[in-house]
């Protein structure tokens, strides 16, 4: 008898408001629901913080400004003066919000070190309640989102608090074999449990508005049952120890909704990703801890790896369509700055557990994996740009929003500017002196700004670069820490290498990013394709196709300048040597060998390499005792037409099928498709044909009693 694939549904439903919300943002701005104000103790840390950006800012405009101003100001200096203005705010926020993590981390260590350990419940505490672990998944690796959310659950019972905790797989899947083999994978992980059903998996008939809408069909439909969920992307892998903490701390505030811990990426083996990894590790905690020194009650939510209170968020987050066509309008892609956004306007607290570990994701291998994810975000972030001035919204949820329009709104700004540049060094060079002479490294400034114009190269270069130093300084004072992370001098050497190799990629992702904004403004939509998570490595066809343009630029942009701005062509040479090597870097860059190498040499460590926590172990195990592909393990046989034939499968797959009802042109259609299949072979189905016939028990039962009539399936091609 095979267990239930999900639980039985409430009888009344008043989470059901979720899906009745504004539809437009008039509308969902207007709404009067409950604020509180701020505490004073957080309006002082915000205070301090947008102070600090502030005169930041104001200061390097302020000596920009003095520089350019020998001969008066032309419409271009002005322009160049607006867009520093607004990229200096932007990397002075970033700076700030670094180094008060680091002040913070520094002073507050012992603190934050006896929180983390007494994070762990005692079997005592075990709540007496039920707390779900939400994984929604749309054609992802079936093997990896089952070895995960295994290992995840491995780790729970090492704690002794998995009464208190249930597992739904939400599939938005869409190809048919990959859904096959998700009910497989279910179906096994099921049976090796042996106890009472804790493991629930369905697959949407349709899917509407993705990810949001996935999530919002399970608080509809079980949310009553639980009062927490823990939201985990495919790639999402926690600790056990962390989610019964997550749980504990919610318990504790009666007004916290949502509490994200900041995920630490981890198991790529590319040199790129390697990079990315140490970075994430190193900086990321310093970072987390300075977001949660100003964002204090009204933090973010990135979507994952983060537990939220089910009856606030169905009550509070139904999210609107917005009003006109795609890109802009239409489904919000990047829901969740809107979710946390709409919860802390209704007085609930929104908080970033920045000392809170054992909460991890995967990322993308390569330098084109990461633009192409980049790509899905835009869309979504840009879209927030229709939030920022809706009424009822708090003021620093409008400061995310609008963060989330500049975190790719910066790549043009910058690429503007360094025009606007050019164009300025070519204009002065035709009445200006010569800034270069002989061998020198650096400018020489007119006597009259040159104090002026060094200041602002300088304190440019600390505010890009002065974190970076902040989080060695950190680990200099940790030597067990250090250790983790190869010792000081292999970190040092890292973040050397690291800050090198980040000049060169930054020009790339700039215009990546660039690409991208004038694609959306020009109203060209995006899909959301499945992301490509596993290890692999970048052609030279590949690169050629994605960097070729890059190598285009650089090489007729250097040529131009070299020609008639040479002064300024030299302090050009960072950006164009990252364009004119994107290539072999690109290509480079994703080699798992060049990977390897770098972990020999004691480079790009990270905490979770040199002592592997025991979910990331259990993990690997998972997946290394993966299920073989293929129905029969390494079946020729596709998986969606062993569902049809193969008595087991059709078995499981039937009783996952819910009764619908269907007309008699419905039936005549699904016939068609039954003929076609037997005639013409399973090649000759699209996606969606091969999706109607999986979906619908009269022709899935139809199939199957013909074929074991004797009607075998003829092979490819007919």
């Amino acid at each position: 008898m095979l267990p239930p694939r999900s639980p039985p549904a409430p009888s009344h439903r008043p989470l059901a408001r979720l899906a009745r919300q504004a539809r437009n943002p008039r509308r969902l701005a207007s709404m009067a629901w409950l604020q509180h104000a701020p505490l004073p103790a957080q309006r002082f840390h915000r205070a301090i913080y947008f102070t600090l950006v502030v005169v930041t800012t104001l200061f390097t405009m302020s000596l920009l400004s003095a520089a350019i101003q020998d001969d008066g100001i032309s419409l271009l200096e002005l322009v160049l003066l607006a867009l520093y203005t607004i990229l200096m705010l932007w990397i002075s926020a970033s700076f700030w919000t670094a180094a008060i993590g680091f002040v913070r981390l520094m002073r507050y260590r012992r603190h934050v070190d006896a929180a983390a350990a007494d994070s762990v419940v005692r079997p005592s505490e075990q709540p007496g309640f039920r707390t779900a672990l939400v994984m929604p998944v749309y054609n992802e690796d079936s093997e990896r989102v089952f070895a995960g959310l295994r290992a995840m659950y491995e780790s729970l019972e090492a704690t002794g608090q998995q009464a208190g905790f249930e597992v739904f797989i939400l599939s938005d899947t869409r190809d048919p074999d990959i859904w096959i083999q998700e009910e497989l994978l279910w179906r096994r992980w099921v049976a090796d449990l042996g106890e009472p059903a804790r493991v629930f998996y369905r697959n949407r008939v349709e899917n509407r508005a993705r990810k949001s809408g996935n999530v919002a069909d399970f608080c509809r439909d079980w949310g009553e049952r639980y009062r927490y969920m823990i939201v985990l992307d495919a790639d999402s892998i926690m600790s056990g120890e962390t989610l019964v903490e997550m749980v504990r701390r919610m318990e504790a505030d009666a007004r916290l909704a949502l509490l994200q811990v900041p995920p630490i990426p981890v198991n790529r083996a590319s040199f790129f990703a390697r990079m990315l990894q140490f970075a994430g590790s190193l900086y990321g905690r310093m970072f987390a801890a300075g977001l949660a020194f100003w964002q204090q009650d009204t933090a973010n939510f990135w979507g994952h790896n983060a537990i939220l209170r089910v009856r606030p968020f169905a009550e509070h987050c139904g999210l609107p369509r917005l009003p006109g066509k795609e890109p802009f309008g239409g489904e919000i892609l990047s829901h969740d700055f809107v979710e946390a956004a709409l919860l802390a306007r209704a007085g609930w607290k929104v908080r970033l557990a920045y000392d809170l570990g054992g909460s991890y994701e995967e990322i993308p291998p390569t330098l084109i994996d990461y633009a192409k994810r980049d790509r899905r975000w835009c869309q979504g972030n840009l879209q927030h740009a229709r939030l920022v001035m809706a009424r009822g919204f708090k003021p620093l949820s409008r400061i995310h929003f609008a963060m989330g329009v500049m975190s790719y709104a910066a790549s043009p700004l910058w690429l503007l500017f360094l025009v606007a540049t050019g164009i300025e060094a070519y204009l002065k060079s035709l009445k200006s002196p010569v800034y270069f002479f002989g061998h020198n490294a650096l400018p020489i400034w007119p006597e009259s700004y040159v104090v002026e114009m060094t200041t602002v190269l300088w304190v440019t270069l600390a505010i890009l670069f002065l974190p970076k130093i902040l989080a060695l300084m950190l680990l200099a004072t940790d030597r067990e820490e250090a250790e983790r992370f190869g010792g000081l001098r292999g970190a040092s050497l890292s973040v050397l290498i690291e800050s090198l190799l980040s000049v060169l990629l930054a020009p790339v992702l700039m215009l990546f990013q660039s690409k991208f904004v004038a694609a959306i403004l020009l109203r060209t939509t995006v899909g959301w394709p499945a992301q490509r998570r596993g290890d692999h490595q970048t052609g030279v066809l590949e690169a050629m196709r994605a960097h070729g343009i890059h190598t285009l630029i650089a090489f007729l942009t250097g040529y131009l300048a070299y020609v008639y701005v040479q002064d300024f062509f030299w302090w050009f040479t960072p950006v164009l040597a990252g364009l004119a090597l994107s290539i072999p870097v690109s290509i480079l860059t994703s080699r798992t060998s060049l990977g390897r190498h770098a972990k020999r040499a004691g480079l790009f460590l990270t905490p979770a390499e040199t002592e592997e926590p025991d979910v990331l172990t259990r993990l690997d195990a998972r997946l290394t005792d993966a299920l073989p592909s293929g129905p029969r393990g390494g079946s020729a046989q596709p998986l969606w037409t062993a569902a049809m034939t193969e008595p087991c499968l059709y078995a499981l797959h039937d009783s996952m099928l819910h009764d619908a009802p269907s007309s008699r042109r419905h039936r005549h259609a699904l016939e068609g498709l039954v003929l076609q299949l037997q005639d013409d072979g399973p090649d000759s189905l699209g996606l969606a044909e091969k999706r109607a016939l999986l979906s619908h028990r009269e022709g899935l039962r139809l199939l199957h009693t013909r074929l074991w009539a004797g009607a075998d399936l003829p092979g490819p091609g007919g």
